[in-house]
């Protein structure tokens, strides 16, 4: 199995040519595609996405993550072995998250180069072939190595920030629901929001927040667009409400 996650959108072509690469690698490969809608150019809310999804998938699974701004620069094309599952993508902090909250993990520097690798997709060219031949129980010259990844020594274990946001308007942030306190609001914006365990659980069209289903803490509006109903943006900052004095 191969699972793609990446920030290319599913408007244009570059999903259906990394399927065709790997149908060329293995023929009759089980792909999924996991995400393409990663934040365009943002490594960081990538970073904190990818771990939420990763126990889905059984070992020896080969994800392909690809949010790589830096395409045909200095940044390395690394081969992980994370718990059991491999991943293959750039060096540029995509794999941070992943690696801090790791039990076991092993790096590769990809050494490999196709005969034709293009200066722009890198997606195509380089991690999809190499993904196959994980696929295959192959592996391609490489060289033990380790991140350096002093860059995102600022990034915290659980971001206070909105990462995501789908196409219902549930804005997805990067905080880990198993260390918020369920009683304590969160604030974002102008609007201060109470926890509910479901949507059920508020009027039709009241704003919440919850453990949404991959553990990080998300808010939304029951039946409503919590985006746009509570003005909320990619990138935004969320905060705990203090409690006043006395409480």
């Amino acid at each position: 199995m191969v699972v793609l996650f990446t920030d290319f959108g599913t408007k244009d072509s570059y999903v259906g040519q990394l399927h065709g690469v790997l149908h060329q690698a293995v023929a009759g490969l089980d792909i999924i595609d996991l995400l393409h809608q990663v934040p365009h150019f943002d490594i960081r809310s990538g970073a904190y996405l990818l771990p939420s999804f990763v126990n889905l998938f059984p070992v020896e699974t080969v994800f392909v993550c690809i949010v790589d701004p830096g395409v045909g620069g200095v940044r390395r094309p690394l081969m992980l072995q994370v718990d059991g599952r491999w991943y293959v993508g750039p060096d540029n902090g995509l794999f941070r998250l992943l690696l801090r909250r790791a039990s076991e993990a092993q790096i590769w520097e990809i050494l490999w180069r196709p005969e034709n690798l293009s200066a722009s997709f890198h997606g195509r060219d380089l991690f999809a072939p190499v993904a196959g031949m994980l696929a295959m129980g192959k592996r391609p010259d490489c060289r033990p190595c380790k991140i350096d990844d002093t860059d995102h020594d600022d990034w915290p274990d659980d971001l206070a920030r909105i990462i995501y946001i789908d196409h219902y308007g549930n804005a997805v942030t990067g905080l880990r629901a198993v260390n918020m306190d369920p009683g304590c609001p969160l604030v974002v914006g102008r609007n201060t929001l109470s926890s509910a365990q479901t949507f059920a659980d508020v009027p039709m069209g009241a704003g919440f927040w919850y453990a949404n289903a991959n553990g990080l803490v998300e808010i939304a509006v029951n039946q409503g667009h919590a985006a746009s109903q509570l003005g909320i943006e990619l990138g935004e900052a969320v905060s705990l409400q203090k409690p006043k004095h006395g409480e």
